[in-house]
């Protein structure tokens, strides 16, 4: 008989000792996460129910068992109130104040019942101890109050179940998993307790205690393999997988809470075992990433999918309890593609002349004066070509601005064609046109010249059936400029390049003049 009571004693105990430590781990780790708060006050109440119980069963005397069966009591009542708000919150329904406060009337009562019950005997009729059983067991006799606990425990507990089974087809893979688990868990207590009023549990033992704490264990489960408290609620999961910008969920530690299906497109790695993990682990092959995530740098993100760049701007919005404390992050990633289009075109019709679709002077200078800053630095020689076209106001005088306008472009398109990437082109003014030419040699930069000058000349215009022979003059200047030297500027370099197309002028138009032939016939 005593080895008979100190194992059910044992199981109960182990029992508690595991609803105490799944409240313990949910402060820990969850205290802040949806439907967490009442995870931990039922997974606490279970514990008192459940110790209480324990010390129910080595009681030897009616009134010792009486004792600690009103502080069961103290917890039993509120246990289902606890679950359905628990699942109420995990779904993300909201029940108006006073509803909540009215839930809480019956448990109330039910305790003021129990503890009254020698005046009014409407909790139980009777209460005795059993003597078909091996070990002192109470036996009790329901009066009309515990009727009404025992269908408002039951009513609380299949609403629950029901409001989980109504989020079940509209769930992701990984909510489905949680909704069965704590399906699974909230029909345990139910069958013991079919079981201990029917007279089938083992010599009279209540299988409420036991079976609350497995009921538990499998929210657990739910719990530690599924993060069940560490997502957004169910009600929030159609609109979360279903939006068109990427998400995804951060904690305070940068792990991986949640994401959505977008997020896929831009993290291939992730998936469902990605949940729980650093986000540096999982973005290891993509270190720029990670760092702006990392560093909460907001910013535009290209990437390249199916072959073409697709660009998103990337920004954070934390995460805070009620008492405003930051509990996570979530970081959205926002398709700007057209946005950034649009700006490039902005922004390349900013910067480029018109009519010819060569940078205009003002970008033209500005790109120039990158190039310099760098030749500043790392040293290097570059080589500046000024053009313009011969008797251009002659034709514009005969032909009219369009012609004049025509031939502009005729031009620059064929400067266009010779030039390098590295090259860079401008209309400096009226028919005058400008390249630099970073890393180049002075005689590399004449030969360029003169074979532009050579496409330009060879191709004949005909204009209003007269035949017009379109030439070009150049002058080509160049420093060599060693790393940390300023000696040279943008501007003196290009008033030599100037002087070198005005001696080409001098020596009869449609050749090229370098800077340092000049010299010789300026003087």
């Amino acid at each position: 008989m005593a080895q008979e009571l100190l194992l059910y004693v044992l199981v109960v105990v182990i029992a508690g000792l595991l609803s105490l430590f799944l409240c313990g781990y949910a402060v820990w780790k969850i205290k802040d996460a949806p439907g967490a708060r009442y995870y931990i006050l039922v997974t606490f109440m279970s514990a008192v129910f459940t110790f209480a119980y324990a010390f129910e069963l080595m009681g030897t005397s009616l009134e010792e068992i009486r004792l600690w069966l009103r502080i069961e009591y103290l917890a039993l009542p509120f246990i289902p109130v606890f679950i359905l708000l628990m699942c109420l919150d995990y779904v993300g329904q909201r029940l108006k104040p006073w509803i909540c406060y009215t839930l809480y009337v019956i448990p109330i009562i039910t305790i003021f019942m129990h503890n009254t019950n020698s005046l009014h005997h409407l909790y139980y009729k009777s209460m005795k101890l059993r003597s078909d059983t091996p070990f002192p067991t109470i036996d009790l006799e329901g009066g009309p109050w515990f009727y009404i606990h025992s269908i408002f425990l039951f009513l609380c507990f299949m609403m629950s179940i029901i409001i989980l089974l109504m989020q079940l087809k509209k769930s992701s893979f990984k909510f489905r998993m949680q909704i069965l688990l704590m399906i699974a868990g909230l029909m345990i207590p139910l069958l013991a307790n079919y079981f201990y009023i029917n007279g089938l549990s083992p010599s009279g033992i209540d299988l409420g205690p036991v079976s609350m704490s497995i009921s538990f264990l499998f929210h657990g489960i739910a719990l530690v393999s599924f993060q069940m408290f560490n997502v957004t609620p169910i009600a929030r999961d159609i609109v979360f997988e279903n939006m068109q910008e990427g998400v995804i969920v951060l904690n305070q530690n940068n792990v991986i809470v949640d994401y959505n299906g977008t997020m896929l497109q831009l993290i291939p790695k992730l998936n469902k075992h990605a949940i729980g993990k650093p986000i540096r682990d999982v973005l290891r092959s993509n270190p720029r990433l990670a760092e702006i995530i990392s560093n909460k740098q907001e910013c535009d993100y290209k990437i390249s999918l199916g072959g073409e760049h697709v660009y998103y701007h990337i920004r954070f919005s934390p995460v805070q309890n009620k008492k405003n404390i930051s509990i996570g992050r979530i970081v959205t990633f926002a398709n700007v593609t057209e946005r950034v289009h649009i700006q490039e075109e902005l922004k390349k019709l900013a910067s480029t002349d018109g009519l010819t679709k060569v940078f205009n002077r003002t970008f033209f200078m500005e790109k120039i004066e990158e190039v310099f800053q760098s030749l500043t630095i790392n040293g290097g020689g570059v080589s500046i070509i000024m053009f313009d076209i011969d008797h251009f106001k002659k034709v514009n005088d005969t032909f009219g601005h369009a012609i004049g306008d025509h031939i502009l472009v005729h031009v620059a398109d064929t400067a266009k064609k010779s030039l390098r990437n590295t090259d860079i082109m401008g209309r400096y003014g009226g028919e005058e046109f400008i390249i630099c030419m970073a890393n180049t040699p002075l005689y590399q930069a004449c030969e360029f010249a003169e074979t532009l000058r050579e496409e330009i000349a060879k191709e004949n215009r005909l204009i209003n059936g007269e035949e017009v022979v379109i030439t070009s003059s150049f002058g080509v200047s160049h420093a060599y400029i060693n790393a940390g030297e300023s000696q040279y500027s943008i501007h003196s370099l290009m008033k030599q390049a100037d002087e070198a197309l005005y001696a080409a002028k001098g020596k009869g138009r449609n050749c090229v003049q370098s800077y340092r032939q000049a010299l010789g016939i300026v003087k």
